[in-house]
């Protein structure tokens, strides 16, 4: 995810790059808490849009290994790296992240797997068109480095590295573009540069990827494309 991170194990991403999210106890944090910190009723109504859900037996209901791409395969991320959440219920979704991982695809997928590691992307898409997913769109992943973006934003790696143009395949490509159009259809972001962003371009960040051998042109025509056949 930028030049910066030569080898995957090294990689600096999501709260190991600033961002401050922290998972949170299920039940740590109760509405009466929630009430007695907020300094206005405005204020408060605002942390219980976002906390209802934790409380007992209010939890949304999840389906073990589902999966929010139709021929994505689930591998999950160590909870150490995302935030359980509800989105969009809780927060709105209005950016896809597109990410480069600076290795392979199975040291990407191992290192979200490593609770140390303190970052994890959505999805992984891999050179031959595979998309992995590892957390679920409506959870927080630490992936951009900066707190706000990943609470509004779905982040998708791709295996390769920012130097080699030879790491950005057709079958990526088109895989990624229905990944991204699925995604924009299923919250109604539009199919732009504004909304469909590089890590690089993520307020605060350090990183360059996906650089400047991603072909931005080529992948929103091949987006809308996908966005189009699906409507």
């Amino acid at each position: 995810m930028g030049e910066k991170k030569a080898k995957p194990r090294g990689r600096v991403t999501g709260a190991a790059a600033g961002d401050t999210d922290r998972p949170v106890g299920r039940r740590a944090v109760l509405i009466g808490g929630v009430l007695a910190a907020a300094t206005t009723a405005g204020l408060a109504r605002e942390k219980l849009s976002h906390l209802w859900w934790r409380l007992p037996g209010v939890e949304k209901p999840r389906v073990a290994g589902a999966v929010d791409f139709r021929g994505a395969r689930w591998v999950a991320a160590s909870a150490a790296n995302w935030r359980r959440a509800d989105r969009p219920d809780d927060y709105a979704i209005d950016r896809v992240v597109v990410h480069v991982t600076q290795g392979s695809f199975a040291s990407a997928v191992r290192v979200f797997q490593d609770p140390e590691h303190g970052a994890a992307a959505h999805y992984v898409v891999r050179k031959d068109g595979r998309v992995t997913q590892m957390i679920r769109e409506l959870d927080v992943a630490f992936h951009a480095g900066n707190r706000a973006y990943n609470e509004r934003s779905v982040g998708i790696e791709h295996e390769g590295f920012v130097d080699r143009a030879s790491s950005f395949t057709d079958a990526m490509y088109e895989s990624s573009a229905r990944l991204t159009a699925g995604i924009c259809a299923r919250y109604g972001i539009p199919v732009d540069r504004e909304h469909i962003v590089g890590h690089v371009e993520v307020p605060g960040t350090d990183h360059t990827d996906p650089g400047k051998h991603w072909d931005w042109d080529r992948y929103l025509r091949l987006v809308r494309r996908a966005r189009t056949a699906s409507a």
